[in-house]
Parts: C-alpha cells; structure tokens; sequence
C-alpha cells in the first residue's frame, strides 16, 4: 500500500465537472493498493498519517499534526501508484491489486479516518477524477 501525502492548503475532486470531494487545509492523499497489502497495512498507514508532524508551530517549525491544525483529509484512490516503469515506454501494473481487493481496502482506509474524527472528503473509486490542490510548501511524503 502506498501512501502519497501531500499539505495543501485546499484541494477538491470533480468528475465530470460535479465537485465530490474538497476540503481546505489538510492532507491530500492519493492511495495505492497493492496486490499483497491487508487491513493491517492500512491501519499502520492511517495511524502513521494522522500521527506525521508536518503543519507549521507558531516558530515556524514542522512540529503539528493534523489534528493539531484541525486538518481534513481528501482521500483519492489512485493505482497508478504501482506502475513498473523499468522496461520500455508503457507502465505496467502487475503490483497492483485487483479492483476487489483495491476497493474494500480503500473503503477501509476511508473508514478508520472517520472513526478518528478527522473531516474527510474522497473522491470516487475507479472513476475518471479531475483533482486540483494548492500544495503548501511543497511538502510531499511517500508511505509504504
């Protein structure tokens, strides 16, 4: 399971031009499932993103939480996260799960982010999603 974090101070989904998930300042994470991952996976992940210190402190430091901000989540299904690039010009996916399993554990993922009293937004599994943010930093994290 991969984990693409990214601080924005606000970020929206649409599909087909209809607005299904937007939030203000929090944490866009775009979510790839891969074909070995499990709802432990998940829980490790979730715990890890809620629990990362990367908002600014009145010094300017990186040492608040989500929370710590009152930060929402934008959660977007993404399986491009498991392309293999290594051998000639087209990507394959051979890592990623399959659309099942992908979809129950990103279900799941959305689930224990409510259950931690987080807002949380998402976008739409398995559509064609048009996501815009404002990334704020840049900051951007990769969780395996």
């Amino acid at each position: 399971m991969k984990f693409l974090i990214q601080r924005v101070k606000q970020a929206q989904v649409d599909i087909a031009k209809e607005t299904v998930g937007k939030i203000g300042q929090g944490l866009l994470v775009l979510i790839g499932i891969g074909k070995d991952d499990s709802r432990e996976t998940a829980e490790r992940l979730v715990k890890k993103t809620l629990s990362l210190r990367i908002f600014a402190d009145a010094d300017g430091k990186t040492n608040l939480s989500l929370r710590d901000v009152g930060g929402s989540l934008l959660l977007v299904s993404q399986f491009t996260l498991y392309a293999d690039c290594h051998k000639g010009n087209r990507p394959t996916f051979n890592n990623a799960g399959n659309a099942e399993l992908a979809k129950s554990l990103y279900e799941y993922t959305i689930e224990l982010c409510k259950k931690e009293n987080v807002p949380v937004e998402t976008g739409r599994f398995g559509a064609d999603m048009a996501v815009s943010l404002l990334n704020d930093g840049p900051f951007t994290l990769l969780l395996e």
